[in-house]
């Protein structure tokens, strides 16, 4: 569902989706003399939910179609009346709480048994975010004896006569021409996604309760109780089971989808977002709907429950200029702590949790 920043020009077979999506999609100016130089997007018709809180804390005025739909948090929960089950609530995670996320995001969240999607190509990596910090190389090495396969050396294997290692970069001209080695920083912008809890299959698109795995955190588990209460069922409690987190570079895309493999869709699903600002599009129940785009900035969350998750959704794009990216609370939270300072600078960081069954 990842898309790159390549343009199309021809849009006759193009549903309302995709011509919403390519509106907003990165792209550069070929004629600019200035290295990749962004071109220009009007963002006038993009819904803008911290402006809302502002305005309704001064006034209680909204525009047409936004309705407060809970109050019980410290601020307002937002709805669309034309979208039953959409809840937006801007800024509900605090600095501190988004700082602790992103940190978990980037140490924690990708380690075995949790998927990731190197797992296809290197199987289990552990302690990537620390290998990249410390310059490390991960080499596949085809005479390494299977018994060196383990996490306590750095050691990753794929199920194949293949086993892969962290290492320093200077050791590996040592290794000879079996080695092929991949830089661990490499590995880490390539970080598309992880999971937590029950792993999802994404080649059967199922939940594969086969699979090895942890419970979610608690700490994960209890915040995304407090979030999902504006949309369950009344008298019903909200069960973390799964969840992905999804890693967005600058130009990277995430196409319209359905989140539709969860067995009750009255359930919400809790979106965290961190990190770069990005537009999302939510759209009806066929691809032919016209999408309304919104920014999502750090700490915003969005729930998704009934009606809602029939509709498509996606994020066409993230705005890592200093400009527009809108974190420099969490650069000042990060400034001890340069490499996730680096990471969080150009990236977005999604965390959506489900409960399964």
């Amino acid at each position: 569902m990842y898309g790159s920043n390549k343009a199309v020009t021809d849009d006759t077979d193009r549903t309302e989706f995709r011509k919403t999506e390519k509106k907003y999609k990165l792209y550069y100016d070929q004629n600019s003399k200035r290295k990749k130089q962004p071109k220009q997007v009007d963002l006038s018709e993009v819904l803008d939910f911290k402006s809302f809180l502002d305005s309704y804390h001064q006034n209680g005025e909204l525009p047409p179609e936004i309705v407060v739909v809970d109050c019980r948090f410290d601020r307002p929960v937002f709805g669309l009346e034309s979208r039953p089950g959409f809840y937006f609530i801007p800024g509900a995670l605090s600095v501190d709480e988004q700082c602790r996320w992103i940190r978990e995001s980037l140490m924690s969240f990708p380690q075995p048994p949790n998927r990731t999607n190197h797992n296809a190509i290197y199987g289990p990596i552990s302690d990537l975010f620390i290998a990249a910090k410390e310059r490390k190389v991960l080499v596949e090495d085809e005479n390494m004896p299977a018994s060196s396969d383990s996490a306590s050396n750095g050691c990753v294997g794929n199920g194949d006569t293949c086993r892969w290692s962290f290492c320093e970069e200077d050791s590996v001209l040592l290794r000879g021409k079996s080695c092929k080695p991949v830089s661990a920083s490499v590995l880490l912008r390539k970080l598309r996604w992880s999971t937590l809890g029950l792993q999802f299959d994404w080649s059967k698109r199922n939940y594969n309760v086969s699979l090895p795995h942890n419970k979610i955190p608690d700490g994960l588990c209890q915040l995304a109780k407090k979030l999902a209460a504006s949309a369950m069922p009344v008298g019903e409690e909200f069960h973390p089971e799964a969840a992905i987190v999804n890693y967005f570079a600058s130009g990277d895309t995430l196409g319209g989808h359905l989140d539709d493999m969860e067995a009750d869709w009255s359930k919400p699903i809790v979106s965290m977002s961190l990190g770069c600002k990005a537009i999302f599009l939510l759209g009806g129940k066929s691809r032919e709907d016209p999408p309304l785009a919104m920014f999502l900035r750090s700490g915003d969350v969005v729930l998704m429950a009934g009606e809602a998750r029939e509709c498509f959704h996606g994020v066409p794009r993230i705005f890592s200029d200093k400009e527009n990216a809108e974190i420099t609370a969490l650069e000042l939270h990060f400034c001890d702590e340069n490499d996730i300072l680096e990471y969080i600078t150009t990236s977005r960081i999604n965390i959506n949790i489900r409960q399964v069954f």
